[in-house]
């Protein structure tokens, strides 16, 4: 089969065998995939001296072959990619085994993955393809980040700085879904109209004074994963005793901030990462009533993985990047 593959430090498309499915475990042909900023990291993270690994987290397609003692699917079933791997119940961290699909195993850039049968759900019939094949990684990351560690509430207004990511556009659409109010930055006035189009109710440029473009607004959450370049501004911004959530650092890990100006403040500050199938299953039934549909931004075949990654490195994209396998 064809696969998208890092392999002695080089991203290439490349001939791999046929995945089959052992005990517990499908065979899933798949339609589409997603991108994630996630799979740009992991050849630096590997290193040059590695063999072949098909990449990707997301992915959604049929259920091609099942293996012995596999119940909940059938052959022919249309399905989603779970990308949490053995991580079941909701819990306040993940278990010991956890990993993300894509590293240390096979991902889903490829035209078939051989995964467990607990790691697949039912893609739910609303959705096309291509919003099917993005929806896990970034849904379910959203989705703890707002619900789980943000406790959001209806009457809640929550600043996410950098509108542009997939996990941001969910981010909007679920905080919406809430009822909640919604203010978000970027430096891209395209952006920011898209953020409104959207739902979001306020969307102000990154490079601009906060304080003065909110003029008092009380903001209650922040769900930040930009890192050192907005983490203080966000506290700044922020009420006395207010919830932050961080889940990633697309600038710099390290950050410094005033201590006593945080406890003084009363802050509460949660890290998060991912989710539990639990949640998965929580954020599904949350889409299908309803009807939200991820905002995919632009497709690639899978051919086109290499200038996919050289998109999305570029930040270009308002949504998700998806792979077809057929285009």
């Amino acid at each position: 089969m064809k696969a998208f593959v890092h392999e002695f430090g080089e991203l290439k498309i490349k001939e791999m065998p046929d995945p089959t499915a052992d005990k517990g475990e499908v065979v899933v042909k798949l339609r589409t995939a997603g991108l994630n900023r996630r799979d740009l990291y992991i050849p630096n993270r590997r290193g040059p001296e590695k063999e072949a690994l098909i990449l990707g987290s997301d992915g959604a397609g049929v259920i091609e072959a099942i293996g012995d003692d596999v119940t909940n699917v059938k052959v022919g079933e249309e399905v989603i990619i779970n990308p949490a791997l053995r991580w079941n119940k909701n819990s306040d961290a993940p278990p010991e085994g956890f990993d993300i699909l894509g590293m240390p195993d096979h991902g889903t850039f490829a035209e078939k993955i051989a995964i467990s049968a607990e790691q697949v759900e039912k893609k739910p019939s609303y959705l096309t393809w291509e919003e099917s094949g993005v929806l896990s990684l970034s849904g379910l990351t959203g989705y703890r980040a707002l619900f789980t560690k943000g406790q959001l509430t209806e009457h809640d207004t929550v600043f996410i700085p950098g509108a542009g990511s997939g996990v941001a556009t969910f981010l909007i659409l679920f905080a919406k879904s809430r009822g909640a109010k919604v203010i978000v930055t970027s430096r891209s006035v395209e952006k920011r109209k898209q953020a409104l189009a959207i739902g979001a109710d306020q969307a102000i440029d990154t490079n601009s004074d906060w304080l003065e473009e909110l003029e008092g607004e009380t903001i209650d959450l922040v769900i930040d994963s930009v890192g050192r370049a907005t983490f203080n501004r966000s506290l700044n911004v922020l009420k006395k005793g207010g919830r932050i959530v961080t889940f990633g650092a697309t600038t710099e890990d390290t950050i410094e901030f005033n201590l006593r100006a945080f406890f003084y403040g009363q802050y509460q500050l949660f890290g998060s990462t991912m989710g539990s199938r639990e949640e998965l299953l929580a954020l599904i039934e949350l889409m299908e009533y309803q009807k939200i549909r991820p905002v995919v931004d632009r497709t690639y075949s899978l051919d086109q993985t290499l200038e996919a990654f050289n998109y999305l490195e570029d930040h270009n994209n308002f949504g998700k990047v998806s792979i077809v396998m057929d285009k």
